[in-house]
């Protein structure tokens, strides 16, 4: 009853494209952003530095790698280093450009991962599957070395270690966890809602098709080197914005060594934890993979306190985490986007059984 569609009636082709068509959903979306909106004013500035700030980041690079793996079917394990261009793209862009806006830096460190990643996308139009993931995950390799190994990426700092600048826009110093929070949902929020449009018109149609049979869609006309170097510089695109807001407004500092392949891993486990092909699947599967550890490490704190010893009880926390990762993976493979589909079909149907 509380999701019921009856008695919503839409008399227009505009009315029935919305993004939102539900009044439903138009109310539970307009909650989430205006709580999105007042969580700096409750929470600390731990939430907001260490959870609330790196998930919305990981989020929005899990939207990216899931345009490339859920709506286009390519394989990639390089998002760490589309990542790592960003990141030192927007501090050249600082550093280099006299007075350039801090938002067109992070869209120019964008486009820079988007060119990057046209080119490690070149070898998709040839092969496919693990070999595509292997030929992307040496481009994790190559950027990061590439950007350890010439010192002019670093301005030529011995250390190694660079201090990411201040975000300044329109004058302003955006340096509280408060204000640097609002910076990246803005980030996140619009590139979500490009992501959404994209999706659901003739470019994630277009993704669709070659992910569900290339060949067919070829014969149809579709470019397949038009669609898969397409996505594969949208992905990079969503990587390089979230490395420089992970960069500037999460670690304050820009360092190779800050974008491993274990990130990228990560990545690749929020987007399938999440569900491939969804946008919300990006998000929910970023807040499972970044806060189920902290509330495994809270609750054994919370239950056995001193009495089991510390490295017991994180070798636990890991174990339990693995174990809890197959266990969803086997009886929901299809993430936890599925879930929230299934919750809101029965919501339509509830109190009845049919």
């Amino acid at each position: 009853m509380f999701y019921r569609e009856a008695g919503q009636f839409r008399t227009s082709y505009a009315q029935d494209s919305q993004i939102l068509p539900l009044r439903q959903d138009r109310i539970g979306m307009a909650i989430l952003l205006v709580a999105a909106a007042l969580i700096p004013f409750v929470a600390n500035a731990y939430w907001l530095s260490a959870i609330l700030i790196p998930w919305l980041i990981l989020s929005l690079v899990a939207l990216g790698q899931n345009i490339l793996m859920g709506y286009a079917g390519q394989l990639s394990l390089g998002s760490a280093g589309f990542m790592a261009v960003g990141a030192f793209a927007c501090y050249n862009f600082i550093l280099r450009v006299p007075g350039i806006p801090f938002v067109a830096a992070v869209v120019l460190s964008g486009i820079c991962a988007a060119l990057v990643g046209i080119a490690f996308g070149l070898p998709s139009l040839r092969i496919r599957g693990l070999y595509l993931a292997v030929a992307t995950l040496a481009s994790q390799f190559f950027i990061v070395w590439s950007l350890d190994k010439f010192a002019w990426f670093k301005n030529y700092d011995p250390a190694g270690v660079i201090t990411a600048q201040k975000i300044m826009i329109l004058g302003h110093d955006f340096s509280s966890p408060r204000e640097k929070y609002w910076v990246v949902l803005v980030f996140v929020l619009v590139l979500a809602l490009l992501a959404k449009n994209m999706a659901r018109g003739s470019v994630g149609r277009g993704w669709m098709a070659v992910r569900d049979m290339d060949v067919a869609a070829e014969v149809t006309g579709l470019s397949l080197l038009r669609t898969k170097l397409q996505a594969f510089a949208i992905s990079s695109f969503y990587c390089g914005v979230g490395g420089a807001l992970f960069a500037f407004a999460y670690l304050q500092t820009v360092e190779p060594s800050a974008f491993t392949i274990e990130l990228s891993f990560r990545i690749l486990f929020m987007v399938i934890i999440g569900g491939l092909g969804t946008i919300m699947g990006s998000f929910l599967g970023a807040g499972f993979i970044l806060l189920m550890p902290i509330f495994l490490n809270v609750f054994f704190h919370a239950v056995f306190g001193k009495s089991v010893d510390a490295s017991i009880a994180s070798a636990l926390e890991q174990i339990i985490f693995g174990v809890m990762i197959i266990a969803f993976l086997i009886y929901e493979p299809l993430g936890l986007a599925r879930l929230w589909q299934l919750t809101k079909e029965r919501l339509r149907l509830w109190p009845f059984k049919h």
